[in-house]
Formats: structure tokens, C-alpha cells, sequence
């Protein structure tokens, strides 16, 4: 009787995983896209915070 390549069966796993994940990316980027910028909204404040904060630490510096 042959005995079980575990490296082999080990990689296919590791390799259906990765293409799990890379198509559930590739979904959330779909979905992101197709949403009415209530992300992108959600996303600018702290930019924009962030933003008034290097101009402050730009002045001070001055």
C-alpha cells in the first residue's frame, strides 16, 4: 500500500486558502465599489483630522 503524501495534500490546502481568501478580497472590493460612498464618508474624517494635525506639528516647527 502506498503511503500519503502529506506535503502534497498540505499544499493543495494552503493553496485552495489562499484562493478563498483572494476571491472573498476581490468580493469586499466588488461591494465597496458598488456602495454610494458610505465608506469613502466614513473614511474622510479621520484624513482630514490627520491632516489638520501634520499642518499644526508643520507650524510649530516654524
Amino acid at each position: 500500500m502506498a503511503k500519503p503524501n502529506y506535503q502534497f495534500e498540505k499544499r493543495q490546502r494552503d493553496l485552495a486558502k489562499k484562493q478563498k481568501q483572494e476571491e472573498k478580497r476581490r468580493q469586499k472590493l466588488a461591494n465597496k465599489a458598488t456602495t454610494d460612498g458610505g465608506g469613502d464618508d466614513a473614511a474622510t474624517p479621520p484624513d482630514t483630522a490627520e491632516a489638520v494635525t501634520q499642518d499644526d506639528a508643520h507650524t510649530a516647527a516654524a
